[in-house]
């Protein structure tokens, strides 16, 4: 798993530059996939959501711009990242522990986690705590990157570890933050493992919904429970 010092100090190295480098990286790409989260969680009509590891908040906000009569919190443990989320208009925000989030159990009807889960100390843990957060029945959803499974895997794979890194440095200063991000992306579980993995932490129905043939992906689940 991650180390979650290391993690925070990377995350602060490259929090100004870190919203125009994932533009860059993706060629915009992340801003649809992001568009397609908000139209998920908008058909579940929530009233309260917490995103977590919200980072600058792009999540948060593309939410919060389509559904805007939900309460949303985003928390990060990085408070350099969350100035950037507050200046760029997520209201409500917190610096939080993912895997000791301060809230009750079922606070929230829909967690989300955009990029987040695969940075933190224990993928079971932090799923664990999302899910004690949510009410039963509640909705979680986790938007990560993957690896493609078809022809653009090996293709992929040098653009992540070759010249990823190398465009980010040239962006960011911080080309060693980016090589440690390219290696996390490699060794995260995609596909049906993270389904399975999702559902070994008290969550059924899940869904796995593959983006751009298959280098980020959508994962949704409900909380059981009465």
């Amino acid at each position: 798993m991650q180390d979650p010092a290391y993690v925070k100090k990377a995350f602060a190295r490259i929090a100004d530059r870190y919203v125009l480098t994932n533009h860059v990286l993706s060629v915009g790409t992340d801003i649809l996939w992001r568009r397609k989260v908000a139209r998920i969680v908008r058909r579940w009509n929530p009233s309260r959501l917490l995103d977590v590891a919200t980072g600058t908040g792009d999540l948060a906000l593309e939410i919060q711009d389509l559904c805007p009569q939900v309460e949303i919190i985003g928390s990060d443990f990085c408070a350099e990242m969350l100035d950037h989320a507050a200046r760029r208009g997520l209201e409500k925000t917190l610096v939080a522990d993912a895997l000791d989030l301060p809230f009750g159990a079922g606070e929230f009807d829909v967690v989300t986690v955009g990029f987040g889960l695969r940075n933190m100390a224990s993928w079971d843990g932090g799923l664990r705590e999302m899910g004690r957060v949510i009410r039963p029945g509640g909705h979680l959803l986790v938007l990560d990157f993957s690896l493609p499974a078809n022809l653009l895997r090996n293709p992929y794979r040098v653009y992540l570890n070759k010249v990823l890194p190398r465009i980010a440095g040239l962006l960011t200063g911080q080309r060693d933050a980016y090589e440690y991000l390219a290696g996390t992306i490699e060794r995260f579980p995609s596909g049906q493992a993270m389904v399975d993995l999702i559902e070994r932490q008290g969550f059924c129905e899940g869904e796995w919904i593959p983006l751009s043939g298959g280098i980020a992906s959508i994962y949704t689940a409900v909380r059981s429970g009465e």
